[in-house]
């Protein structure tokens, strides 16, 4: 449980950090041809130093155990204390793991 609510409380802290106002731009992208079916990838960085990459792939296409095997990461610099957290993550039909050095174990 408290896994669940420290990375809620990080998940509010690292979008509210991505939408700084008007300023923030993208400097760069990675789009790949994701079209909704199978595999997709994607990632951006932002001039505030928010960055997010993720990819997935489509395990057991057209059956019961249809999932994504989701592998990421996203950071974000703490505008408070100009301090960069970064957390890596999988995804898969076991749950939501993540991992940063700041999480608790």
């Amino acid at each position: 449980m408290k896994m669940i609510i420290a990375f809620a409380a990080l998940v509010a802290v690292a979008t509210s950090a991505a939408i700084d106002g008007p300023n923030v731009q993208v400097v760069a992208e990675e789009l790949a041809d994701n079209t909704g079916f199978s595999d997709y990838k994607y990632g951006y960085q932002l001039s505030n130093g928010a960055t997010k990459q993720e990819s997935a792939q489509l395990v057991n296409p057209g059956t019961d155990d249809q999932h994504y095997n989701v592998a990421g990461s996203f950071s974000y610099v703490d505008p408070a204390t100009n301090v960069q957290y970064t957390v890596r993550y999988t995804a898969d039909k076991d749950g939501f793991h993540p991992v940063g050095d700041h999480i608790p174990a």
